[in-house]
């Protein structure tokens, strides 16, 4: 066979291009992650739990879950444009693999860019020594990712940290009033723990609090 094996269409692929496959085939779920609203989603519900005080409910299946579900509702019109726009086509083989993969490339890049911090994107253009074009669309992914990824771990602390001041309220109004009556030895947690949870039931926290991710992004 040489340096190439035959594929299943009869051409042949080099060893190298084995290689390289494999290794975006690994890399896809951290890209997928990492290009979609997973992060700021997962950040924002472990924060939410540390917040709560409970250490291990909701566990973390179910939080994984959860952003993995609002995930794909907020990502829904971009799957559905990627799907209609790259994969049907090239199912069909009107398009080849590589224009798929640009095709699939707009939607998400659009998705990416308006959820990217101006800040953020200027400073990435700054470290690689490029000027802004007049289509952000022309943008290359080794911008974009990157930009999109700093906006959304800003994004997802502010949110965590509004999240944590009213149970913060809550911890501090709780130790002031032990320590005013005289109950040093008794953990503040203790008493504070089901003041929180009865607090986030009656707001009816959960709607609440996915409704404020599902909106968070443009």
């Amino acid at each position: 066979m040489g340096d190439a094996l035959l594929n299943i269409n009869g051409g042949d692929v080099t060893t190298l291009e084995i290689i390289v496959l494999l290794t975006l085939i690994s890399l896809i779920p951290s890209i997928l992650i990492m290009t979609t609203s997973f992060a700021r989603i997962i950040i924002v519900l472990s924060i939410f739990r540390n917040a709560l005080g409970l250490q291990s409910a909701p566990p973390n299946m179910v939080l994984v879950s959860i952003a993995l579900f609002l995930t794909l509702f907020i990502m829904g019109p971009v799957i559905d444009e990627i799907h209609q726009d790259a994969y049907v086509p090239y199912t069909e083989q009107e398009i080849t693999q590589i224009e798929a993969v640009m095709r699939a490339e707009i939607p998400l890049k659009e998705f990416m860019l308006k959820n990217t911090k101006g800040d953020s994107l200027d400073m990435f253009l700054e470290f690689a020594e490029m000027d802004e074009p007049e289509n952000p669309l022309d943008l290359p992914m080794r911008i974009v990712i990157p930009s999109f990824m700093t906006s959304e771990l800003s994004r997802a602390f502010v949110m965590g940290f509004l999240l944590y001041v009213p149970f913060l309220v809550i911890d501090v109004v709780v130790a002031s009033t032990l320590m005013s009556m005289g109950m040093i030895m008794l953990p503040p947690v203790m008493i504070s723990l089901p003041f929180k949870v009865l607090l986030f039931v009656i707001v009816n926290g959960w709607d609440l609090l996915f409704m404020t991710l599902v909106r968070s992004f443009n």
